[in-house]
């Protein structure tokens, strides 16, 4: 690990609200969002940056250093402390997370097992959601995205934003952890950048699913699909169709699940999106 000196790091980090390089996300420092930090070091090698004892996603663009850091649901309005692990005593600074409220969604869902798995499918939920959970927290040292910005996966309105507060046969359920893009099924659905083929399966809740690692804590995930095309281990490039869009696993209708993971933390894929912004703005 390289040496970084105290006196580079005093005041090290800046939020940076606008953020002018195409290949950052859009700083949103909230529950559920992505704070982007421009790190005053001028180094040739990354400095290592950590989040809740998790490494963080740094990258340069404009010749700059950033740190793009992931933030739960479930985080608190306040400062949040970043750490930056040196040879010498690691070095602590802060960042500012304001709140926000989500809507509620109240969904129907006729499968009445998909709301209240019984004992078998509970073992099999339990099981599911291991391979679910170390998929999502997998980090591989290199940023295998040629971007940030990623491409919308499939064509169709959004269905369901990230966030919203889910009730189930008016039973409440965990916040909406992805964007619903409804479309018919059999719509092809393509990797929005670079990565890995990490995972897939038919999961009780999720339907079919596939992982893509896009490197250093950079996950997204495609649930609820008709068919995956692709095998575990493929190298998949921008564009390229990983499989189409169904109604596996708890859906109302036909419609894909994107979800983006950063650090390990569920965070709004529009974020990552220029086109979605813009329709966002728009309203």
């Amino acid at each position: 690990m390289m040496k970084l000196h105290t006196a580079l790091f005093a005041g090290l980090l800046l939020l940076a609200p606008s953020i002018h390089a195409m290949e950052l996300p859009q700083h949103n420092a909230v529950p559920g969002g992505v704070a982007v930090i421009a790190l005053k070091y001028q180094g040739p090698l990354a400095p290592t940056v950590s989040y809740r004892d998790k490494p963080v996603l740094v990258t340069q663009a404009n010749q700059r250093w950033y740190a793009i850091v992931g933030i739960p649901l479930s985080a608190k309005s306040g400062d949040h402390n970043l750490m930056i692990e040196t040879q010498g005593p690691a070095l602590q600074t802060s960042f500012a997370v304001t709140g926000k409220t989500y809507k509620e969604q109240r969904l129907t869902i006729k499968n009445k097992r998909k709301v209240n798995p019984n004992e078998k499918d509970m073992t099999r939920i339990s099981r599911e959601s291991k391979e679910i959970k170390a998929a999502l927290a997998n980090w591989q040292d290199e940023l295998l995205a040629n971007s940030l910005r990623l491409n919308i996966p499939t064509e169709g309105p959004l269905s369901s934003p990230f966030g919203l507060r889910r009730f189930f046969n008016d039973q409440p359920r965990k916040p909406h952890s992805g964007l619903d893009i409804a479309a018919p099924t059999g719509t092809p659905i393509k990797a929005p950048a670079d990565g890995i083929i990490s995972a897939s399966g038919d999961y009780f809740f999720n339907g079919n699913t596939v992982f893509i690692d896009h490197g250093q804590g950079l996950v997204t995930m495609y649930c609820h699909m008709n068919s995956i095309d692709l095998a575990t281990g493929t190298q998949v490039k921008r564009g390229d169709i990983i499989g189409t869009v169904g109604a596996t696993g708890r859906v109302t209708g036909a419609h894909l699940h994107w979800g983006v993971s950063l650090n390990n933390v569920r965070v709004d894929p529009v974020l990552f999106v220029p086109e979605l912004q813009k329709q966002q703005s728009a309203q």
